[in-house]
């Protein structure tokens, strides 16, 4: 699929909710990923209960376009034709994620100079897996910690590991 037709399926199952879309916007980021970012009357319906409609919206999406797709195996080549992975597809309302991306980075940048300081292995609350791929990323070029995720459920958590100055 490409962006605008999923611009106009992110359109459609938001506006089957009853809640009016004033307006998409695509922005590509650095990581690979394709920001949708929505613009709607009424966001209090997808940001409530820390996001949870808009997890599941992003949910609905990205199975819906992977449907499409018809990928038989998550190994092809994901530029292909225009193909996208399901991983780098994300929807934004009223910028909900954006601030809930920099939130996080900013306790990743904190726990991990957190970790340096005192040199020693340093556990971040438990967070949702995507909440856990951000600090993975965030912290991926730090020479001196590594990233681990531990726990199961809703208690598993990141885990940054000094490791040394090289």
């Amino acid at each position: 699929m490409n962006n605008k037709e999923i611009e106009n399926l992110i359109k459609e199952m938001i506006e089957k909710t009853g809640v009016g879309v004033s307006g998409i916007t695509v922005a590509e980021e650095g990581s690979g990923s394709t920001w949708f970012r929505v613009e709607v009357a009424e966001p209090h319906f997808f940001i409530t209960h820390e996001g949870e409609a808009l997890h599941a919206l992003n949910h609905l999406i990205r199975r819906i376009i992977e449907g499409q797709n018809l990928t038989p195996s998550p190994l092809l080549d994901k530029e292909r034709a225009g193909e996208r992975s399901e991983n780098n597809i994300l929807i934004d309302i009223n910028g909900f994620q954006k601030k809930r991306v920099e939130s996080v980075r900013a306790i990743a940048h904190m726990m991990g100079e957190r970790a340096r300081y005192f040199k020693s292995n340093i556990e971040i609350d438990p967070m949702s897996a995507f909440e856990r791929r951000i600090v993975h990323e965030f912290l991926a070029n730090a020479t001196d910690l590594k990233t681990e995720s531990m726990g199961t459920g809703s208690s598993r958590r990141v885990v940054i590991k000094y490791v040394g100055g090289i």
